[in-house]
């Protein structure tokens, strides 16, 4: 008997066992590389922008800054980037902001069917003068404690939208309308404090956001943050926009027919004051004549009073009325003269002698 396989055998059988061979070798390769890769998974470079958090087992390892990082590949340590120190990132508040849905039914609502309660003080804050005003907020903060703010995870962003929407909320309702916006220009020349109050409102919601945020430190819920910036545009709502605007228009409607009566007054004023100094010139004017004329017709008078008075014609009497009377008498139709001393023989006119 022979120990030799039949040639047909190995010919059959060679061709699957090298496709095993080759397939094992490849499955080799794969694992070495895939051992090698997970090895140095978290072997990488942190750019200036970044620093790394390394947690070993949940616990907090150390934190690299930029440059070269060496660390335990996962399940054994974990590495979480973050900003770096002096990294400042925006984040804009939407909870603020009007919902979609109140915009939508701003544009569909009407006295009839009106905006539910919900969505029509949507994105509205209520001010202490009763007022109402929108604010939209934009954040800028820095992470100033990695490990808070890695342990926080995603809820590090919704706490400070919460946060944010608090301290709003409680600071326009400490204040009266005109110290966070301009509503009433006719006010602002009255009142000089009021640009001043309007320039502290983003200093005061840093305090306060800030303030709010050492409070969850000191109680260990601390997220990691700090508020370095806020930027605030204030506006009116829509309706409101439109009710100042009529309200302004009317203003100065009032203010221009105001200016407009009193141009008028003074113009009549002028008038009237042109036809009293007219008027009192014509009537001077006429009284100098007429005093002019009493005393030419006077003066005659006036000189013989004085004379007599003087003493120094005493025949001036008796002189005027042998004068005078001739020129009186021949204006008489018929003179009928009667002796004072004597009154035996009288000359009648007209009676029979």
């Amino acid at each position: 008997m022979s120990d030799k396989v039949p040639r047909g055998t190995n010919e059959l059988a060679s061709p699957w066992i090298q496709a095993g061979r080759l397939a094992f070798l490849a499955l080799y390769g794969v694992t070495i590389l895939a051992a090698v890769a997970w090895a140095f998974s978290n072997v990488r470079q942190i750019d200036p922008q970044n620093r790394a958090v390394v947690v070993h087992f949940g616990a907090l390892e150390r934190i690299q800054n930029a440059g070269l990082l060496l660390a335990w590949p996962r399940p054994f340590e974990q590495v979480v980037l973050l900003p770096a120190a002096d990294r400042v990132i925006e984040r804009r508040v939407t909870s603020l902001l009007r919902s979609d849905a109140a915009l939508q039914g701003d544009r569909v609502a009407s006295f009839a069917t009106p905006l539910s309660d919900t969505l029509a003080g949507s994105g509205y804050l209520l001010t202490g003068d009763a007022g109402v005003v929108q604010l939209d907020v934009r954040v800028f903060y820095k992470v100033n404690e990695p490990y808070a703010f890695v342990l926080q995870g995603e809820h590090v962003l919704p706490a400070l939208d919460r946060l944010v929407t608090r301290s709003a909320v409680a600071l326009t309702a400490a204040r009266d309308l005109d110290t966070i916006l301009v509503a009433r220009p006719e006010l602002i020349g009255a009142d000089n404090l009021a640009a001043e109050r309007r320039e502290r409102l983003r200093g005061d919601l840093v305090q306060g956001i800030n303030q709010r945020l050492t409070e969850l430190t000191a109680t260990g819920q601390g997220i990691g943050i700090e508020v370095t910036r806020v930027d605030v545009q204030s506006s009116l709502p829509g309706p409101a926009v439109s009710a100042f605007n009529a309200v302004l228009t009317a203003s100065q409607q009032a203010d221009k027919a105001v200016a407009n009566a009193r141009t008028d007054a003074e113009k009549l004023i002028q008038g009237a004051n042109e036809q009293a100094d007219r008027a009192l010139q014509v009537a001077h004017a006429q009284a100098g004549e007429r005093l002019a004329k009493a005393q030419a017709d006077t003066a005659t008078i006036q000189s013989l009073a004085v004379a007599q008075q003087q003493g120094t014609d005493p025949e001036m009497l008796l002189r005027i009325y042998r004068e005078r009377l001739p020129k009186i008498l021949g204006q008489a139709a018929s003179v009928t003269t009667v002796n004072p001393k004597d009154d035996s023989r009288l000359i009648i006119q007209g009676a029979e002698q």
